[in-house]
Formats: structure tokens, sequence, C-alpha cells
């Protein structure tokens, strides 16, 4: 699999997103944000950090960057992308993703390792994982309680689109909801790093998933084709 990575200005997992890809056995390019093509891959990473040092809020100007149109018409067209932390708040901030991240509750920096619950396993990004399988994911983030309109809140769950939710809420999330994915099941949000747990020497395993589901994914389409 080929898989872009793109960096913005304030990046700081691009690296970890890499590794990640490789110990998968993918190829990973990095983008800079200001490039106007993906380059013909598989897949799109936005990684976390602090694009533009938080300025304005958490991802509204790098949800901007040119970048970004390449991003969103790849990812309308089934394109499979992940965003993880400071990634997920660009794909709500661009509205690839509904909802925001807010502030968290507690108002202090969370940096620890969370347990996770697996909600759903039909996305492109979490089907080689279980219902309701627990994983021990680190998060890093000052603005990671997830917020939306009860509306939208009823709408993602009803569609089964909660795909991990927290046991025990370290940021004050509604619902507990740790990551997300959009109708189509491309596009997956989520707080948590799963590229810091791909390797034992790492301290765990269980953000592999992640990107074995993603060569899975991959693997069929080129089948199918």
């Amino acid at each position: 699999m080929r898989v872009a990575v793109v960096q913005f200005p304030g990046s700081n997992c691009d690296a970890d997103a890499v590794r990640a890809v490789e110990v998968q056995g993918g190829q990973a390019q990095l983008v800079w944000h200001t490039e106007h093509s993906l380059g013909g891959v598989d897949a799109v990473i936005l990684p976390g950090g602090f694009s533009y040092g938080d300025h304005l809020r958490s991802g509204a100007i790098a949800a901007r960057s040119p970048i970004m149109e390449s991003v969103k018409q790849f990812a309308d067209a089934g394109g499979p992308v992940l965003g993880i932390c400071n990634g997920f708040q660009i794909l709500c901030e661009s509205g690839l993703l509904p909802g925001a991240l807010t502030r968290n509750g507690h108002l202090h920096f969370v940096c620890r390792s969370v347990t996770l619950q697996v909600t759903s396993t039909s996305s492109v990004f979490t089907g080689a994982y279980s219902l309701d399988q627990t994983l021990s994911v680190p998060v890093a983030h000052g603005e990671g309680s997830y917020y939306a309109d009860p509306e939208t809140l009823a709408e993602l769950e009803g569609e089964g689109r909660v795909a991990f939710r927290y046991l025990g809420n370290p940021n004050g999330s509604l619902n507990d909801i740790a990551g997300i994915v959009n109708a189509r099941g491309n596009v997956l949000g989520m707080m948590p790093h799963p590229e810091r747990v791909v390797e034992g020497v790492l301290g765990g395993t269980d953000g592999r998933g992640i990107f074995e589901s993603l060569q899975a994914f991959l693997g069929k389409k080129a089948l199918a084709v």
C-alpha cells in the first residue's frame, strides 16, 4: 500500500505515521501541505501534532491548506483517509467529518494510555478488530473533547459510525466518543494515537489493527479490479 502522510507546519507525529505504515509492509511518502496533488497514493494520513500552533482553533488553518482540496476529492471518491489527533481536528474543520473537538473538560492537557472499546468493525480501518474488543492506546491532547449537536450524535449512533469509545473518558467527550467514521466508512478520525502502538518495543501493538485493516481493504480492492 502507498500512503501519503501530509505534513503541516507543527505536525510532530508524521514520522510515527510513516513508521506505522512501513511496519505493515507499506510505502509512505511525506506530502507538504502546500502541494496540490497527493501523488497517486492508495490512502492518506493526516498525522497528529499542533498545526499552525493551534492558532484560532486546532486544525482550523490547516483545513484550508491547498492539499486539503485534493484530500477532499480523494475521500469523496472513496479513498481511505485517516486523521489522528490533530488530523481528526482537521477532518472536522474541513467538513469531512461532523462535529468538533473542544477543550478537554478539565482544561488540562492529557498524555497517557487510555482504554478504548471497538464499537464498529465495518469501516475501512476497523475490520481487523473484534466488536467490543478493548485496546490500550495513548492520547496526547488538550482539545480532544468531541462535541456535536443532539441530531448529529443520534445520527452517528444510529448509523453505527462511532468507531471507538473511551472506557474511562479522559477529556469529557460526549457519549465517550474517541473516534468516528463518515457515512461511507472510508474516513476515520480518532484522538488516540494508534501509530504509537504498532511494535512491542513501544509498549504494545493494539494500534496495528488500524493499518492491518487498511492493508486488507486495499488488497480486496485490488483483487476486485
